[in-house]
């Protein structure tokens, strides 16, 4: 049996959105060993290693580490991703 390989991190919010609702939770990632294949007829990229789809959420980053270390998982936290706050008077909005 191959040794398993995960990403931890806390999402960062889309740019797409102004919502923040998918960025309190930890998200435990496999990482794919095996290359990505292109098919001949259209192109499309594929895996045979079906881990990659799978996304874990925890409430906590230790829980995270808890749930991989139990299962044999090395782990790779990344850092989080901290919110730039940029505060300005309402009246520059009119300026």
């Amino acid at each position: 049996m191959t040794m398993q390989h995960a990403r931890i991190y806390r999402p960062s919010k889309s740019a797409m959105t102004s919502g923040r609702r998918n960025t309190h939770k930890w998200v435990l990632e496999f990482v794919s060993t095996t290359p990505q294949v292109i098919d001949p007829l259209m192109g499309w990229t594929g895996n045979k290693d079906t881990k990659k789809q799978i996304k874990l959420r925890f409430p906590t980053k230790e829980e995270a580490l808890a749930y991989a270390k139990k299962y044999g998982i090395a782990a790779e936290i990344l850092p989080e991703h901290n919110r730039m706050r940029i505060i300005k008077p309402y009246a520059d909005n009119f300026k």
